[in-house]
């Protein structure tokens, strides 16, 4: 009888695993408050009361920022200042609870800030703002070790007052020492131009930010009514928040200067707030996963506004979850 041959067993040739790519680490600067949400369902009337919605949230420019990268896969570190208060350790909590690292320094003797927001229908906000623990962030409170990162962002607001304004400068100095890039929001006009407009272009020269994002608004109001090209006299790359317009980007490095419109569809929203710090972590992370070699080129920084968009439209759309203290 025959014997049977086993053929031996061959093992296919594994194929290489593809490493990820290490998430960028940025470390966002500035503030983190309670957000007083007063949202009247119609025109608020002098002397009498109007329906409407009242909620406690997350706020803070600096910190929606921090939330949004981590959401988008960055390692995302906040350095902020807080009261030694419930509303501070319930901010803590929220913002960790999203893979966000903070970095937050309680402050003895004052609460944390807290921000009055009035929501009209339609979306449009204003502010009330009642910072305080949130501006006594100082520089003898940063450590060199966590500025060792791919990019730093601030938003105005953390070069404005004292001793912020001071601790803003030094989280810059210390970025520059580590080489990682820094963004520079301009967050608000009235605060910006509070000394003038000379006084704001000169923070803004000083900060030298490699990436600047304004509103339309905002980038007139420092410009004077100039051209939108002069932006690229105080950063390398330039990005103006348009709205349901989209955006402009302007850029210069040694071939010469870029400047072009990105459209995107029109979104309706009952409250806004935040959809701008959204807009900057998704570009963030956009032009750092780019990498050095490409994330200055138009189709890069093509790539990084839809980002941005593509992560404001989540902050618009996401439910807004009351704070629990």
């Amino acid at each position: 009888m025959p014997r049977s041959i086993h053929a031996p067993h061959l093992s296919r040739p594994s194929r290489p695993r593809r490493r990820r790519a290490p998430s960028s680490r940025v470390v966002v600067v500035g503030d983190l408050v309670l957000d007083v949400v007063l949202a009247p369902v119609r025109a608020l009337e002098s002397g009498t009361d109007v329906p409407g919605r009242v909620a406690l949230r997350q706020g803070g420019s600096a910190a929606t920022t921090a939330r949004w990268l981590a959401r988008l896969g960055a390692r995302s570190t906040l350095v902020c200042s807080i009261g030694r208060d419930p509303e501070g350790r319930a901010l803590v909590a929220a913002l960790e609870g999203d893979g966000v690292r903070v970095r937050a320094t309680r402050v003895t003797g004052e609460r944390t800030g807290r921000i009055g927001v009035l929501v009209v229908p339609g979306g449009e906000r204003s502010f009330v703002t009642d910072r305080r623990a949130a501006d006594r962030l100082s520089p003898a409170d940063l450590s060199a070790s966590t500025f060792r990162v791919d990019l730093v962002h601030l938003p105005a607001y953390s070069l404005l007052g004292a001793p912020l304004g001071a601790a803003g400068r030094r989280a810059i100095e210390l970025a520059r020492a580590a080489g990682a890039s820094v963004s520079l929001d301009l967050s608000s006009v009235g605060p910006l131009l509070a000394d003038g407009r000379s006084a704001a272009m000169a923070l803004v020269r000083e900060a030298a930010p490699d990436i600047l994002f304004a509103t339309g608004v905002e980038a007139e109001a420092l410009l004077g009514g100039r051209d939108l090209t002069g932006l690229t006299d105080v950063a390398q790359i330039a990005v103006v928040k348009l709205g349901r317009a989209g955006a402009r980007v302007l850029a210069r490095d040694a071939s010469g200067a870029l400047a072009f419109d990105v459209a995107t569809a029109p979104r309706h929203a009952v409250d806004t707030t935040g959809a701008g710090d959204a807009f900057d972590a998704g570009f963030l992370v956009a032009w750092l996963t780019a990498g050095a070699g490409e994330r200055n080129r138009p189709a890069a920084l093509h790539r990084a506004v839809l980002n941005g968009h593509k992560a404001a439209a989540r902050q618009l759309g996401t439910p807004r979850q009351e704070l629990p203290l």
